[in-house]
């Protein structure tokens, strides 16, 4: 309870320091979020989720705030609280506000979702021991993460953490692959362990961080899924956690002789968890609740809505997991996962505001200008959108791109990230980020020296961990879209 006086005071502190301040009169650079686009982004996801039957698991660890957490988990809403962390700082920062929603009658659960390590298990153990039995998930991808559970001291838990096998559906950063004697020898190991009272193998896990890399285009608003690869990578992934469920299934069965226990499958990232909100899933007559009009069939879309119906009508539990689509980012708008109207830059929630310290004339391709922003890597992150043209480097290659903010900057449409005129920050080192600009010199618009601009960054969760707290303006006020109207400040370490 001390940390979360510290913390509030702390947001107080910061409440007063800033709020009521425009963009023009906080220091720069700065992080802001808009609190008008977070909300429609978190309420898609609710909003969808419920609609097709589908349980949900929000990542906070890309934002690290209590704020923004209620927003992804409905924060007046009766369901389930289920989250995942990618360090346990947040999950030892989140803890008063599940015992919040713990003592409005929520279920809480937590995924510790790097795969155990040593040194996790004391802090994970106190965390559990706080909320009490079933709010806790660990992440598990090889049998030794189990043996060294067992070496814990029994009191740790509550009772015996909930875990989750981690499976790699081809992204190959961690987990096992599906259809290998490693996945068979995990699923065997899993079943041992909860057969010895260690744990209860509650799930299958698969993260397709490799759908960042989609450029597929949708079809129109409420249309199919035309040649969108994101419906690809999620049938992907429900592919592979349906082949080691039968797997899990049947070594279940053969072991204790019995009916099978109910397994979940998890599966998302920001890209495939997010084609879910699009209309025409389930738009078939008399199927989920469709109403008819839309084509199956496309870029996976079809297999999607099979595996969907097959594994709920064979009594596994649904879930979608996904961490960046609250503030979304450059990254995500080249992806084309969703169709126009659920997807546009001016959707993108989180942008850093910097100024224009230097401007260089004629230095830049067939002499257009160059200018110098006090926003380099510390502030934007390093993480470039993948090139996917035919022709390197023909795609944006940036490392942000200018809102029109002040400016008349072209917007990315939907042609990005092929099509990209305007200012964006072409060069980028530890604090200095060089604007260039992309296209004919005929139509560059004109930066002044001191001019204060805001930065779309590629990746929202690497942007925001260069800064101790969020500046919060809200795009609905009129006359009053600048305004700080509050400060979240974001948890740091591990």
């Amino acid at each position: 309870m001390a940390v979360n006086l510290r913390d509030a005071k702390l947001k107080d502190q910061l409440r007063a320091q800033f709020v009521g301040k425009t963009l023009n009169d906080v220091p720069t650079p700065s992080v802001v979020l808009d609190l008008a686009k977070l909300e429609v982004n978190c309420e898609r996801m609710l909003e969808a989720t419920e609609r097709l039957g589908l349980l949900w698991r929000a990542h906070i660890k890309s934002h690290k705030t209590t704020e923004l957490t209620r927003l992804q988990v409905g924060d007046t809403r009766t369901t389930p609280v289920s989250l995942i962390v990618s360090t346990i700082i947040e999950a030892e920062k989140i803890l008063p506000l599940l015992q919040e929603y713990q003592s409005h009658g929520r279920p809480v659960n937590v995924l510790f979702s790097f795969p155990l390590f040593p040194s996790a298990i004391p802090r994970l153990g106190a965390f559990a021991s706080a909320l009490g039995p079933g709010s806790l998930s660990l992440m598990i991808d090889h049998p030794s993460q189990l043996t060294n559970l067992a070496s814990a001291p029994t009191p740790l838990f509550p009772l015996p953490p909930q875990i989750f096998l981690k499976i790699d559906t081809s992204y190959g950063r961690a987990g096992v692959p599906p259809n290998t004697p490693a996945c068979s020898a995990l699923i065997a190991a899993a079943l041992d362990a909860e057969e010895e009272g260690l744990c209860t193998l509650h799930g299958l896990y698969s993260h397709a961080g490799h759908s960042y890399g989609v450029r597929g285009r949708p079809g129109g608003p409420g249309g199919a899924a035309a040649d969108n690869d994101a419906w690809a990578y999620l049938a992907a992934e429900f592919r592979g956690l349906a082949e080691v469920a039968t797997e899990v299934v049947a070594s279940r069965r053969k072991k204790s002789e019995g009916e099978s226990k109910p397994l979940v499958l998890s599966v998302g990232a920001t890209p495939t968890a997010t084609v879910v909100q699009q209309p025409a899933f389930f738009s078939l007559p008399g199927e989920e609740g469709g109403d008819g009009g839309g084509e199956t069939g496309s870029g996976g879309m079809g297999e999607v809505e099979k595996f969907v119906r097959e594994l709920k009508g064979k009594g596994f539990a649904l879930e979608v997991h996904a961490g960046v689509y609250p503030t979304l980012d450059m990254q995500q708008l080249a992806t084309h996962a969703r169709d126009e109207s659920l997807m546009t830059a001016d959707d993108i929630a989180i942008s850093v505001i910097a100024e224009v310290a230097s401007i260089y004339p004629g230095r830049g391709v067939n002499g257009t200008t160059e200018a110098l922003i006090n926003a380099g890597t510390l502030s934007l992150g390093r993480e470039p959108v993948a090139d996917k043209g035919e022709v390197p480097g023909q795609d944006y290659h940036g490392w942000g791109f200018l809102m029109p903010w002040g400016l008349d900057n072209p917007v990315p449409g939907p042609d990005f990230p092929r099509v990209h005129d305007g200012w964006q920050v072409g060069r980028i080192s530890q604090e200095h980020g060089i604007l260039t600009w992309q296209g004919s010199k005929e139509d560059e618009v004109p930066l002044r020296y001191g001019q204060r601009v805001r930065v779309w960054p590629n990746h929202s969760c690497i942007a925001g961990a260069g800064f101790d707290w969020y500046l919060i303006v809200d795009s609905r006020n009129k006359d009053g879209e600048d305004q700080v109207v509050d400060v979240w400040p974001r948890w740091r370490g591990w």
